[in-house]
């Protein structure tokens, strides 16, 4: 048995597996549709906290889908955090034809706190509610949302929910690209397995975490995870790890989020963090992107080239990946003929990977908000895997 054909084998096998594990999983995910949206009573306190750092061209629709919710006990607080542009002057206007609108301004980050995590720390210490809301100031949520969510917290008892949003806009490559990384972190965390007592797997996505009160202050807030530039995710980490219920829905009807505008402006913007995946440890990206190629861009080139005795597994991993593909593309409402995109979001894939810890490892750290993080400052901060 030649080589290429072991490696044709090796990679036929990892993908029919992770196409497997992924269509099984996502089917066990619930939907919040299926959520009954009528309130109960008495209604418990919800806290909405929306950090907001020069969100000018976002913040007003955000806030306008809050005010409109359909759940009556709720508290909204902005924390405008040091932004320099007319989030302050958009936030005042509609402080001033919503008054249950607060807004929190702070103008300085002290040391050791990333940002994002200071906000909505500040935020939290402000809220009253039995529920914390954390959000972002570029969401957009259907007015039943909250309502919804409440009621799935309150009926299975959960400490802790979060929901997968659906991106806005964008081409047809950029949305092939968020895809090909959203499969991705699925087979990373699994999230059908995080609503089981006994499991290790966690998830907190930033546009919906939705946190008990009494939870949030038991594994001490965003002070434990305060240098952390995956805050969500460390959220979720931690709350797991004390042994709170936590779940996982899909909210892509209700959750809307113009994440990225571009493909250059998410390759920009995943550049702080990307690296911090795998806690600064330069030597897991080589076996990392070692994977991801003979996954994903192997088999296309090995169905081309390869050897006459290995072509039929190569074709049948390249029909694996597409078929995953399409999956998605379908349970996003995406047309079917962005097909192609799973051959070329893979290259990208692995170029933001690479870009990332290399920018990070020459400078040292991180430049986030107009703020330099060190290298070994961020290597102090816990890490999201086990």
């Amino acid at each position: 048995m030649s080589f290429s054909l072991i490696l044709a084998i090796v990679a036929f096998t990892l993908v029919l597996c992770s196409s497997l594990v992924l269509a099984l999983g996502v089917r066990k995910l619930r939907r919040l549709d299926d959520i009954a949206s009528d309130g109960f009573s008495p209604a418990p306190r919800v806290s909405v906290i929306m950090p907001a750092c020069n969100e000018e061209d976002n913040i007003e629709q955000a806030v306008m889908s809050l005010l409109a919710q359909i759940y009556g006990n709720l508290e909204i607080i902005v924390v405008n955090d040091r932004s320099v542009d007319g989030t302050a002057q958009v936030l005042q206007r509609l402080q001033a034809t919503h008054p249950r609108l607060v807004v929190h301004e702070i103008t300085h980050l002290p040391n050791g706190w990333m940002g994002k995590s200071h906000a909505l720390a500040q935020g939290a210490a402000r809220a009253g509610g039995e529920y914390l809301l954390f959000t972002d100031a570029d969401v957009v949520m259907e007015p039943t949302t909250i309502s919804r969510a409440i009621h799935h917290m309150h009926d299975d008892r959960l400490d802790h929910m979060t929901l997968f949003f659906k991106n806005l806009g964008g081409g047809w490559l950029l949305n092939c690209l968020i895809l090909e990384m959203a499969l991705g972190l699925l087979l990373a965390f699994r999230p059908w397995r995080v609503r089981q007592p006994g499991s290790r797997e966690f998830i907190g996505i930033g546009a919906f975490n939705l946190v008990k009160r009494s939870a949030y202050d038991a594994v001490g807030g965003h002070t434990s995870i305060r240098m952390h530039p995956i805050d969500d995710l460390m959220l979720s980490k931690i709350i797991k790890e004390q042994g709170f219920r936590q779940d996982c829905l899909l909210g892509d009807s209700f959750v809307a989020v113009p994440w990225y505008d571009s493909v250059r402006t998410m390759i920009a913007g995943l550049e702080k963090n990307t690296f911090s995946f795998v806690h600064y440890h330069l030597a897991l990206i080589p076996p990392i992107v070692v994977l991801l190629f003979v996954v994903n861009i192997l088999p296309f080139w090995g169905a081309i080239f390869g050897e006459a005795e290995a072509r039929l597994f190569w074709m049948l991993a390249v029909a694996g990946k597409l078929a995953a593909f399409f999956f998605g593309l379908r349970r996003q409402g995406l047309p079917t003929w962005y097909l192609p995109g799973a051959l070329l979001a893979p290259y990208l894939s692995i170029y933001i990977i690479c870009k990332s810890a290399i920018v990070v490892q020459k400078n040292g750290g991180i430049t986030w908000r107009g703020r330099f993080y060190p290298l070994a400052e961020l290597k102090k901060s816990r890490r999201w895997y086990w």
